[in-house]
C-alpha cells in the first residue's frame, strides 16, 4: 500500500470513530506512521485531508449509482436515488457531516458528482415531459431538501424519530418538481386533462428544452440555440401558480 493510501485509509478511520467526526493531522500522521511534511505533500492541508476522505468514503456509494441501470421510468429512479441518500448518511454520519461542513470551503468532487447524476435524471424526467421546471433549478431543490433531511436525521436523531419523515419531504418536494398526474402517481409521460393550460406551459417548456439539449442536429445557430434555451428556461422556471 502506497504512503498517500496508508494516510487516507487511517484518516477515514478516525474519522469513523470520532465522538465528532473531527481529526488533527498529528493524530492521523501517528496511527499511519508517516511524518508531517508526507501528509502535507501529498494532501496539502488538514482540509485537503478531509476532502480526499470524503471522496474516498463516498465513492463506494457513487460507484453504485454509476453502475445503476436506469429503468424507463426516471421518477422511480429519483425516488430510490433520494432513499439511497438518506440511507448512506445514516451508515456512515461522521463522513455525511464532513461531506456538508461549511468548514469545507471547496466541494469534494463526490458531491458535485452526485450532483451531475441527480441533474441527469432530472433531464431524463423533463424530457419525457414529466418534469414542471428546468432540470437545473428542480436539481437544486431536491438536493437540498434531501441533505437537509439527511443532516437532520444524522444530527438530531433525538428530535428526528419518526423515518417517514424522509419520505413525507421526498414526496412533498416531487409534487412541487413533478406534473401532477407523476406527483399522483398515475405515471404519465404527458400532460394531464386535469392540468390548466397555464400549468401546463412549464412543464412543456421544461421538455422542449430537454429534448433540444439532447438532440445532436439542430438547425438554429449557437446564438439561436443560447437564445431559445433562455427562452424556454424562464417559461419553465416561472414562479405562476402550477
Amino acid at each position: 500500500m502506497s504512503t498517500r493510501a496508508r494516510i487516507l485509509e487511517v484518516a477515514a478511520d478516525l474519522v469513523a470513530r470520532s465522538p465528532d467526526g473531527d481529526i488533527s493531522t498529528r493524530a492521523v500522521c501517528e496511527a499511519a506512521q508517516v511524518g508531517a511534511p508526507a501528509l502535507y505533500r501529498h494532501f496539502g492541508d488538514k482540509e485537503g485531508l478531509l476532502s480526499a476522505v470524503v471522496d474516498h468514503g463516498f465513492d463506494k456509494y457513487l460507484a453504485t449509482k454509476r453502475q445503476y441501470s436506469r429503468g424507463a421510468d426516471p421518477i422511480e429512479d429519483l425516488r430510490n436515488g433520494w432513499d439511497t441518500h438518506v440511507d448512506f448518511a445514516l451508515e456512515n454520519p461522521n463522513l455525511y457531516r464532513l461531506m456538508n461542513s461549511p468548514a469545507m470551503r471547496t466541494p469534494p468532487a463526490a458531491a458535485l458528482e452526485s450532483h451531475q447524476i441527480l441533474t441527469r435524471d432530472l433531464e431524463r424526467a423533463a424530457a419525457q415531459g414529466k418534469l414542471r421546471l428546468a432540470p437545473e433549478l428542480a436539481a437544486q431543490m431536491v438536493m437540498s431538501a434531501n441533505v437537509g433531511v439527511a443532516l437532520m436525521l444524522v444530527a438530531r436523531p433525538s428530535a428526528f424519530t419518526d423515518m417517514s419523515t424522509s419520505t413525507r419531504v421526498r414526496d412533498a418536494v416531487h409534487a412541487a418538481i413533478f406534473t401532477r398526474d407523476v406527483s399522483a402517481g398515475r405515471g404519465s409521460s404527458g400532460g394531464s386533462g386535469k392540468d390548466t393550460d397555464a400549468a401546463q406551459v412549464p412543464s412543456t417548456a421544461a421538455r422542449l428544452n430537454a429534448l433540444l439539449r439532447r438532440s445532436s442536429t439542430s438547425p438554429l445557430s449557437a446564438a439561436e440555440t443560447g437564445l431559445m434555451t433562455e427562452w424556454l428556461d424562464r417559461l419553465s422556471n416561472s414562479p405562476s401558480d402550477r
